[in-house]
């Protein structure tokens, strides 16, 4: 069985419900997660937006997620390390999810939300960069899978 990312809150190239927004109540969406290779020790989420006017512009990084792992449910790794894995710093500065915010009249959005297996723990502090995420990632990703949503205002 390959890796699968799903949100039970859209479908993959589907319109990311208001409530996980910045219109809305900005929680992360649920994401189930299933088919980490036996070789994974570890699981990295990234959420960006690659339509963003200045780039890819990130909105989530939570990483040393256990390679058991089934289920995020809404508003997952909020602030502190968990079992719900170590929360990373995002543009907009924040160690936390903060959903799609494009500028008003801007057509819609992607936002892909990308899961990673891993064959080591990240072992970074809450609050790490992307680049520092993407660094201690290389080189150790033995399975990848993403769900994209859409998302305008």
């Amino acid at each position: 069985m390959a890796l699968e990312l799903l949100s039970e809150a859209f479908a993959n190239g589907g319109t990311v419900p208001a409530r996980y927004t910045c219109e809305g109540d900005n929680v992360s969406p649920p994401l189930a997660c299933r088919g980490a290779p036996a070789g994974a020790h570890s699981l990295a989420l990234i959420c960006d937006d690659p339509d963003a006017p200045g780039g890819v512009f990130t909105h989530w990084l939570l990483w040393d997620l256990p390679p058991s792992l089934e289920y995020l449910p809404e508003n997952a790794g909020a602030a502190t390390p968990s079992s719900e894995g170590t929360p990373g710093r995002n543009d907009f500065g924040h160690a936390r999810y903060d959903g799609p915010c494009p500028p008003r009249g801007d057509p819609p959005h992607r936002y892909s939300f990308r899961l990673y297996a891993l064959d080591r723990p990240l072992g970074l502090l809450r609050r790490a960069s992307r680049a520092q995420v993407l660094e201690r990632m290389r080189g150790h990703i033995v399975a990848q899978a993403e769900v994209t949503g859409r998302f305008g205002r």
